[in-house]
C-alpha cells in the first residue's frame, strides 16, 4: 500500500469537490483512477483521461511509489 496525492482538474475537480486529495492505494494507476471514479461519481471514462505522474505522462499500467504526486486531465476546449 502506498500514499499518493491525486490533482484533480477542470470537470473532475468539480466532481470531487476539491483540487486534490492524498490517498493509500495498492495497484496501477487505472484502478485508483476507477476507484476514485466510483467515489466521486466522476462521468469521463477511463478512456478520455490521460494520468500524469511526477509531472510527466504515464501509462495506465504504471504502478505509483509512496508520495507519488498522480494527475488525471480531462480533455479540455479553450477559445
Amino acid at each position: 500500500m502506498v500514499r499518493v496525492t491525486v490533482l484533480y482538474f477542470a470537470s473532475l475537480r468539480d466532481a470531487a469537490g476539491c483540487d486534490s486529495q492524498a490517498i493509500d492505494h495498492e495497484g496501477d494507476l487505472a484502478a485508483l483512477y476507477l476507484r476514485l471514479q466510483a467515489q466521486h461519481g466522476f462521468a469521463l471514462p477511463i478512456e478520455r483521461v490521460r494520468v500524469a505522474m511526477a509531472g510527466a505522462f504515464a501509462d495506465w499500467r504504471d504502478r505509483p511509489r509512496d508520495g507519488a504526486e498522480v494527475a488525471f486531465i480531462p480533455p479540455v476546449s479553450g477559445g
